[in-house]
């Protein structure tokens, strides 16, 4: 291995340390609540040293809000007309209750700390996410399309209303809000349940005025910024 690869290794083994300690920090203790120098500490690094691989704590969040949304992304590769679009909203929307199972620090920080920047900002970074919304929101218009969810439906409003039956419990489970004997999976995939079957049902919608999928607004997938809305 020469100089320079070597160097590249190390440099991003300090990244990578930076970024490992700023995400435990910023779950266990909140994003407002953690400073450059309080990360340093954890890493026995200066803050000067720090700034030399971010420009700001801001900065750490983006890059590991990018990471947390490559976890999530799961594309589809070989779409099947055959497959009901409804099945292929419940694997979709499946995938990202796991998610939060299977990276809950990642989850914590993108879906429920209200402190952090918005992905707005830097909406470039994270237009490869808004893939999987896009996919999602046209198997709800195929859904819509062949009558299986009414045509009074709009996919955005049914978008927002899906996600955020399952950023309920699965925020219900990583704040130990459960009541013995309750699991968390049964509840999620009951609430996908019951929020589908109301689709269907034509029920009024009172979110019935969605954002375009394609809106500045909107970029923040997954429904972070209306999640935060709710819980705030």
């Amino acid at each position: 291995m020469g100089i320079k690869e070597r160097q590249e290794r190390d440099r991003e083994a300090v990244r990578r340390s930076i970024l490992d300690a700023a995400r435990e920090l910023f779950v266990t203790e909140g994003y407002q609540n953690v400073s450059i120098r309080k990360i340093a500490e954890r890493i026995e690094y200066s803050p000067a040293a720090i700034y030399g691989y971010f420009p700001s704590k801001d900065d750490i969040f983006f890059a590991l809000a990018e990471e947390g949304f490559h976890l999530l992304h799961r594309p589809l590769e070989h779409p099947d007309p055959s497959v009901p679009p409804l099945d292929v909203v419940r694997k979709m929307l499946w995938h990202f209750y796991e998610f939060s199972v299977e990276q809950p620090q990642y989850f914590a920080l993108m879906f429920v700390d209200r402190t952090v920047p918005s992905v707005r900002r830097v909406y470039e970074r994270f237009a490869f996410a808004r893939e999987t919304k896009q996919e999602l929101m046209s198997e709800l218009q195929r859904a819509i399309d062949e009558g299986t969810i009414p045509k009074t439906v709009p996919p955005a409003a049914a978008f927002r209303l899906l996600v955020n039956a399952l950023i309920g419990a699965a925020t219900m489970r990583l704040s130990d809000r459960l009541s013995p004997g309750e699991n968390a999976d049964d509840i999620a995939r009951d609430a996908l349940e019951v929020t589908i079957a109301g689709l269907q049902s034509g029920i009024a919608l009172r979110s019935h005025a969605g954002l375009p999928c394609d809106s500045p607004e909107d970029v923040e997938p997954l429904a972070v910024r209306a999640t935060r809305q709710e819980l705030s």
